[in-house]
């Protein structure tokens, strides 16, 4: 069973990772277009607008993907 102090760790990691993620969220849109990549359809006709994200969305798979490859090789 762990100790506490190694439980404690573990939730500063996460709270650290929390943390990053949620300012690079907060910050990203500025510096990288999520959402207004080329590929991403768009349609707008009178007051209907269709919107799907599909190079958003193989963008971030691809880069999950490596993310959670690389932490899997890592253990």
């Amino acid at each position: 069973m762990p100790e506490f102090s190694d439980i404690g760790r573990i939730l500063m990691v996460f709270g650290v990772i929390l943390l990053a993620l949620g300012a690079f969220l907060t910050f990203s849109g500025r510096f990288f277009p999520f959402g207004r990549l080329p590929g991403d359809i768009l349609i707008r006709r009178g007051n209907f607008t269709f919107y799907f994200p599909l190079a958003t969305s193989l963008l971030l798979s691809v880069v999950l993907t490596l993310v959670l490859w690389l932490a899997a090789r890592g253990r």
